[in-house]
């Protein structure tokens, strides 16, 4: 899956997560590493999620509050 325009809503459990910034990762919203194989000078961002909870994961990496959406994806 590549990016999307829509965001990609998931429950959370606590923990450390890759939000792949590139949108060429084949596990959305979280990086595979395929920003080193297409050489596309992105790295993933560090999320750390403290408690369960809903999250709506930006998708279309254009948001202003990466890697969460912030409507963004409506304007594209």
């Amino acid at each position: 899956m590549a990016k999307t325009k829509m965001p990609i809503v998931m429950d959370m459990q606590p923990g450390e997560y890759w939000w792949c910034a590139c949108g060429e990762s084949a596990k959305q919203p979280f990086c595979d590493g395929s920003h080193e194989t297409k050489k596309t000078g992105m790295q993933p961002l560090r999320v750390v999620i403290d408690s369960s909870k809903k999250v709506a994961w930006c998708g279309c990496k254009a948001s202003g509050k990466k890697p969460f959406c912030d409507g963004t994806h409506t304007k594209l």
